[in-house]
Order: C-alpha cells, then structure tokens, then sequence
C-alpha cells in the first residue's frame, strides 16, 4: 500500500485560513530587519503567509497587519509586487 505524502498546510494572517502552502504567498523578515517576499518559500527569517487574493493584499495594507505580523515597517513597494504576484498569477 502506498502513503500519499501530506500536504503543508499554512495560516493566511489576513482570514484565518488553513489553506495549502502552495496557494499562499510568503512574506519574510530577516535577522538584518529587510522584508522581501519569498518565491521559494525557503528562506530564513520569519514569515507571514498572506493568500493570493488581490482583496486579502489589500486588506493587509489597509490594516497594516504585515507591519503587526513581521514587527518591521513593510514598504509600500512591498504591497505593490504582492499585488502583481498575484495579478500574474491570475492570468
């Protein structure tokens, strides 16, 4: 008999959600306090998980969660390449 291998689940911080890792985008502080988002979703650092959804990356912005999550200021810039992410993503 054969074992499936178990998907990864991850919290989006905006809903609350229990979704697959690969359905969500990860946002990572490193020790030097820089915040990138991580395509590979591998890097060092503490991470948010945020979904692909263009309404959830607002909200995120409007409400300033990232900036809560990650206790670092996230830069506008950061927002802007969440929001093409998800844009390509979609299309």
């Amino acid at each position: 008999m054969t074992r499936s291998k178990k998907q990864p689940l991850r919290k989006c911080i905006v809903t609350q959600e229990m979704v697959p890792k690969q359905q969500l985008i990860r946002v990572v502080r490193n020790k030097d306090g820089e915040v990138f988002v991580d395509d590979t979703g591998k890097k060092n650092g503490r991470g948010a998980y945020l979904s692909k959804d263009l309404e959830v990356i607002e909200q995120a912005e409007k409400q300033q969660i990232l900036n809560r999550h990650l206790k670092a200021n996230v830069d506008r810039d950061i927002y802007e390449e969440l929001k093409a992410k998800v844009k390509r993503d979609q299309s």
